[in-house]
């Protein structure tokens, strides 16, 4: 059995509808949170992102905050998230947001996540 199987099925979608991001594009946490039938489950998908990216490999750092921003705290952190998003063709404006109307990933087949 899979450790997948182990998981609230809240977290499982969170962890099939963050995989599914494709590079070059991001989404938020609410967004996210949202697909998977939790609209107000925002700050349950930044938990479930940071203790969960590493063993699921998570491309975590195509999730930004609803502003287009990247929320990690720490700077080394930050500037990683900028640096792989860059190097997959997200650009940044001067304040350091992402346009989210350019960049932002809609699932198209929610029954599919």
């Amino acid at each position: 059995m899979g450790t997948e199987s182990k998981l609230q099925p809240f977290t499982e979608r969170v962890l099939r509808i963050i995989k599914e991001i494709p590079e070059g594009y991001v989404m938020t946490y609410g967004q996210i949170a949202a697909v998977a039938g939790s609209p107000r489950g925002a700050r349950q998908v930044v938990r479930i992102l940071h203790s969960m990216s590493k063993a699921h490999k998570l491309p975590w750092h195509r999730v930004v905050n609803a502003k287009g921003e990247v929320a990690v705290m720490d700077d080394e952190s930050r500037s990683l998230q900028m640096l792989y998003l860059e190097s997959e063709g997200v650009e940044f404006y001067r304040n350091g947001r992402i346009d989210l109307d350019q960049y932002r990933y809609v699932p198209e087949d929610l029954d599919r996540l």
